[in-house]
């Protein structure tokens, strides 16, 4: 199975007493989505499970992606890393259960903390950049579980070219 977890992209800071929840991606948040997507949209395979932090700046995120996702609540920015991997189905003694690959759209510190324990990283070591695409793939080798990083991919060293293809 195929874990593919992308951090929404640069967002407005909230005004005090602001909902969380509200706040928008900046002009450079909607080109990093942008970027992104492009890149996501060559490389996921078909039937990617699309989930989404109902927060409006994840939304806006996923949306650029152009395909059909899911608002989880699951997802919000407090939400654990537990938690998460209890939405996907996936135990990290026994692996996914689920065999089709998932992207996940969503926040720090969740997805650090995610990527960090499926590669037997202390919790707090890894940090997920704004709109950045953090693909992990997990497979049997030798009888062994094991998760890999398949690769990390930041908005802001995608060639301005993936601008043009959407």
């Amino acid at each position: 199975m195929d874990l593919i977890l992308w951090r929404h992209a640069e967002a407005e800071v909230a005004a005090e007493g602001d909902d969380d929840l509200s706040r928008a991606l900046t002009s450079k948040g909607d080109r990093q989505a942008q970027r992104m997507a492009s890149w996501l949209d060559s490389h996921l395979p078909e039937g990617t499970r699309v989930l989404c932090s109902p927060a409006k700046r994840t939304e806006q995120t996923a949306k650029a992606l152009g395909r059909k996702f899911k608002l989880r609540e699951e997802l919000v920015p407090d939400s654990s890393a537990d938690a998460v991997l209890d939405l996907i189905k996936w135990h990290p003694e026994t692996g996914p259960q689920g065999k089709g690959p998932v992207l996940l759209v969503g926040h720090q510190p969740y997805l650090g903390e995610l990527v960090a324990r499926l590669l037997g990283m202390p919790e707090q070591a890894c940090a997920i950049r704004k709109g950045s695409v953090w693909w992990l793939r997990t497979r049997v080798r030798e009888g062994q579980l094991q998760t890999v990083l398949l690769t990390v991919v930041c908005p802001d060293l995608i060639s301005r070219s993936w601008d043009d293809r959407s």
